[in-house]
C-alpha cells in the first residue's frame, strides 16, 4: 500500500515534468514577438514558463486521471457480476 503511494507519486512528478518540458517545446512554434511589448525579454520568458506550467500540468492532470480511471474499472465487473451469477 505504503509503496503504491510512493509509486503514484513518483509517476505523477514525472507526468508534470514531462508535459511541462513538452508544452514549453510546443509554445516555441507560436509567435508572441508580435504581442508582447519591445523590450520586455524577462516578463516574455516568465510568461512562457507560465504557460508551460499551466498547460502542462493540466494535460498531465488528464493523463493522470485518465490513467486512474482506468486503473479503477475492472472493480465495476467485480461489483456487478458476482450479484448477478
Amino acid at each position: 500500500m505504503i509503496t503504491e503511494f510512493g509509486s503514484n507519486a513518483l509517476l505523477g512528478i514525472l507526468s508534470h515534468l514531462v508535459f511541462i518540458a513538452v508544452a514549453w517545446w510546443a509554445l516555441q512554434a507560436l509567435q508572441f514577438d508580435r504581442l508582447l511589448k519591445q523590450n520586455r525579454v524577462f516578463q516574455a520568458r516568465i510568461l512562457y514558463i507560465f504557460m508551460s506550467i499551466a498547460l502542462g500540468s493540466t494535460v498531465s492532470n488528464f493523463f493522470l486521471d485518465y490513467l486512474n480511471m482506468s486503473r479503477r474499472l475492472p472493480t465495476i465487473f467485480q461489483l456487478v457480476l458476482p450479484s448477478v451469477l
